[in-house]
Formats: C-alpha cells, sequence, structure tokens
C-alpha cells in the first residue's frame, strides 16, 4: 500500500524518541487509509497468437473502481497499454502498438473487476503486466505475466528415398510458439527415435521443424508425426502407411530360376544372337541418326548462358559464387523471406528469362539420388506446397531414387534403359514446347507438346533433395 501524502512527526526533545513518534505515527496513519489490495493472479496467462486474451485484475475487499484511475502499463509507467480515468478510457499517449487493441471490461466495475482484454495477440505482447489502481492519494498495483503460443501447421510426411537399407521418411510443419516437441509414433502409440530433426524460426519469429526417420520393410510401416504445443497442451498429428513396393528386394526364386533360364537358353540365345547381330547394328545406327536429325530440328538455336537466381533459393539451397552450381544442405540459412523466394520446396530459379525464341542449356544431375530440372513460368507459386505440374506452373522431369518420370498430372513414367548424368533442356517459346534430352547419347527422353507453355515469361528451374548437387554445365 503506497501513499502520496507524507507524515509529519511531532517535535521530540532527542532524536532516538523523535523518530519512533515518526515512524509510529506514519504506520497507524497508514492502516487507518488503507483501503484495497490489487490482485492478479498467480500463474501466467496463456494467449493464442492471433485471437484476445483477457487479463484478470481486482480490488480486495471488493469496492467499486468507477471513480478510480486503472491504468495498465509494461515497463513504463507513462507509456501506458491502457488507461482509465475520470470515467472513462483515455487514449491520448497510449503504446501505438496496442491501439485499436485493448478494452477495459467494465461489467464488473462496481464490484472492483478491472480486466483488461487484448485483441489479436502477438510474439510481442508477451511479457509482464502492471495493474495499477489509484484512489485519490492511495494507490497499488500487482504484476502478472502473460505468456504467447500458437499452434502451427499440420504435418505433412513425405518420402524422400532409399537410406541405409531403408526408407527415409521427412515431417515438416510450421508456425510454431514457443518451440515445439516432435515426436514419431508407431501403430500401438510408442516413441520411435528420429534420426535428426532442425527446428529453426522465421523472420516471423514463429518456429519451423523438419525431422527425419529411417524405416525398414515389416517393421513400422504404419507411423505417425506428432507436433505438441507443451504451453497449451494441443498437438497437431499425421499418419502415413508406406507400402512394400517402397522397398525394393530380390525374389530368390526367381533369381534361381532365370540363372537356369540362363544356362538353358544360353547357346540359343547365342545363336539368335551372332545371327542377327549384323541386321541389328544396321537398324541400331539407322535408329541413331534418325535421334540426332530429330533433335536437330528441335534444338533451340542459342545456347543460354544460364546462372541461378540466389533471391528464389530455398533456405536449404547453397550457391557457389559463380551461381553455375547448387547443393542442398542440411540446416536453414537465415536468409530475408521476400516474395520471391521458395519457402517450402526446396527449389530455385535461373536468373535468365524467356519469352520467345529457340534455346537450350545443360544440367549435369550426377548419379542417382532426388532431383528435378524443367523450366516454370515467372509467377510460378513460391511460398508453402506448390503444384509441381503445368497445371503448378512447372514443366520438368524428375529423378526419385530408382524412378525416372515427366512432371505431367499425373506423372509419366520414363522405362530408360540407364539414368542420364545430364540433361539438356530444349526450350522452343514461339512453339511453345520444351524437350529433355540424354546428353551424353542425344537420345530424346520427353517432350512437352506444342502450346504446353503459354505465352509468358519462362525460367529454368531445378528442385533438388537432401544432400544432392546440380551443376550447370559451360
Amino acid at each position: 500500500m503506497k501513499f502520496l501524502s507524507l507524515c509529519h512527526s511531532s517535535r521530540a526533545s532527542s532524536p532516538l524518541p523523535g523518530f519512533i513518534v515518526f515512524f509510529l505515527t506514519c504506520y497507524v496513519h497508514k492502516m487507518e487509509s488503507a483501503k484495497f489490495t490489487v490482485i492478479g493472479p498467480g500463474d501466467p496467462v496463456t494467449a493464442v497468437l492471433g485471437e484476445e486474451a483477457v487479463l484478470p485484475c481486482h480490488l480486495s475487499p471488493p469496492m467499486s473502481a468507477a471513480n478510480m484511475e486503472v491504468r495498465w502499463f509494461r515497463s513504463e509507467f507513462v507509456s501506458f497499454v491502457h488507461l482509465y480515468h475520470d470515467g472513462k478510457d483515455q487514449y491520448d499517449g497510449q503504446l501505438p502498438e496496442y491501439q485499436s487493441r485493448t478494452e477495459l471490461l467494465k461489467a464488473g466495475l462496481t464490484d472492483g473487476n478491472i480486466p483488461l482484454r487484448i485483441l489479436s495477440i502477438r510474439l510481442s505482447d508477451e511479457g509482464e503486466y502492471h495493474c495499477f489502481v489509484q484512489d485519490d492519494t492511495f494507490y497499488e498495483e500487482t504484476i502478472l505475466e502473460l505468456r504467447v503460443a500458437g499452434v502451427g501447421s499440420d504435418p505433412l510426411i513425405f518420402v524422400e528415398g532409399h537410406q541405409d537399407g531403408g526408407i527415409r521418411v521427412i515431417c515438416q510443419s510450421a508456425g510454431w510458439y514457443p518451440e515445439p516437441e516432435v515426436l514419431w509414433r508407431d501403430l500401438s502409440g510408442r516413441h520411435l527415435p528420429s534420426l535428426s530433426e532442425t527446428t529453426s524460426r522465421g523472420d516471423n519469429n514463429l518456429f519451423k521443424t523438419e525431422t527425419a526417420l529411417i524405416i525398414t520393410e515389416h517393421s513400422n510401416q504404419n507411423l505417425s508425426c506428432c507436433i505438441r504445443n507443451t504451453v497449451l497442451n494441443q498437438e497437431k498429428e499425421s499418419a502415413v502407411y508406406i507400402a512394400d513396393s517402397f522397398f525394393p528386394r530380390v525374389n530368390p526364386w526367381m533369381v534361381a530360376l532365370s540363372m537356369i533360364l540362363v544356362v538353358l537358353f544360353g547357346f540359343i540365345g547365342l545363336t539368335v544372337y551372332l545371327c542377327k547381330m549384323k541386321g541389328k547394328l544396321t537398324e541400331e545406327v539407322g535408329k541413331r541418326d534418325n535421334e540426332i536429325g530429330w533433335r536437330r530440328t528441335l534444338a533451340p538455336i542459342e545456347e543460354a548462358n544460364v546462372t541461378l537466381d540466389p533471391d528464389t533459393a530455398h533456405p536449404q539451397l547453397i550457391l557457389s559464387e559463380d551461381q553455375k552450381s547448387v547443393r542442398r544442405g542440411d540446416t536453414w540459412q537465415r536468409l530475408p523471406d521476400n516474395p520471391e523466394r521458395f519457402d517450402y520446396w526446396a527449389c530455385v530459379l535461373g536468373c535468365e528469362g524467356f519469352t520467345s525464341g529457340r534455346y537450350c542449356w545443360e544440367v549435369d544431375v550426377g548419379d542417382g539420388g532426388y532431383w528435378a530440372v524443367g523450366v516454370a513460368r515467372e509467377s510460378v507459386g513460391r511460398k508453402g506446397w506448390i503444384n509441381r505440374s503445368p497445371e503448378g506452373g512447372i514443366w520438368a522431369v524428375e529423378q526419385w531414387w530408382g524412378q525416372f518420370q515427366a512432371l505431367t498430372s499425373p506423372a509419366t513414367p520414363l522405362p530408360l534403359s540407364r539414368f542420364p548424368s545430364r540433361i539438356r533442356v530444349c526450350l522452343d517459346c514461339d512453339r511453345g514446347q520444351v524437350t529433355f534430352i540424354d546428353a551424353g547419347d542425344e537420345a530424346p527422353i520427353f517432350t512437352f507438346p506444342p502450346g504446353s507453355i503459354p505465352g509468358e515469361r519462362i525460367r529454368p528451374w531445378f528442385l533438388l533433395g537432401r544432400g544432392f548437387r546440380l551443376r550447370l554445365c559451360p
């Protein structure tokens, strides 16, 4: 309990008795003038991002606060969050970040209830608040804490590829506060140990999380990813079932049968081969000539010097200094979240854009792994989940851990005899088509037909799996 007036002691013949008289006089005056105590909650008040929060505060014993001053403030008394004075709310001098967001709830004002409502809760609202009440020269206050929490997006589970004899499964989610707890569970609800877990904060200070798990065939093929906000005790969970077809395996009976057939028919096959070798050679030469001629007909005239645009690169992508190669790392770089940057798929665009003419460029994709190369509209979506098909503004081919396909809708499998290590991308803006060629043997891979690509600015597009690298050939 505090007073704005001073106690005056009477005169005394010696300093010590005078001090005692002064102390007793002030104490008695204070006890006689005590009117109320300001009481708030003992535990922190929890609020959800974007929603409203009510900070409780009341007087004890209950009495009307209608003619008192009620001031809510943070660290500085003068810079207030909300002020009630002279029977009405006062807004001159209110902190700018709280303008049009606060309300003193007056339904219980005559009973001494003076709670504060804050709308559209933000992360910056977290912290201590003072509930200060003054009646004439007497005032009291209490301090309470506001804790902010947010629940993010539903977990996204996807298969990234094969690793260590199993399947590497990834779970991603964003928009959490504070840092969430991530759990893998099997069908019976038992926790599964994760292979890795990465948590980072975006420019909005909300947490993103990515965790990986390796599963093997016939064990934990039913699993779920659960992300929990421990403050709100709320969680979001997604489940997935990994089918047997995703696991590479060899049937021993088929292997034995194949060996027997080789032994039985080896001589017959050799004879047939020798007899047809000449004809086959002639046919292959003719086919190669046709393919080379076909390529020369469709190939763009100009060799484009493509470089990678760092402003569009996903935070996990690391570009070389000459912007001719890119690799995907394990951690998120602290990069500005500009509108041009991909923030979900690990994509990057080429700096160059084409609206007319014919162009080609080559990409060294290496051996195996997960990657996709092609072209995309200038206006292709950059944020969140994107449709990797012509409907989403992307025309590309993809190698996905032993599978090769064109990203049509639905995807078109490409049964090649061998996977290319270097892809030539041929863009014909005038005809509205793009062709992919194996730069190693000049064999055509796939062509999106004429008219597939709209008449707008088109840019090279690349997607990388974890730990892999793509390089633009000179």
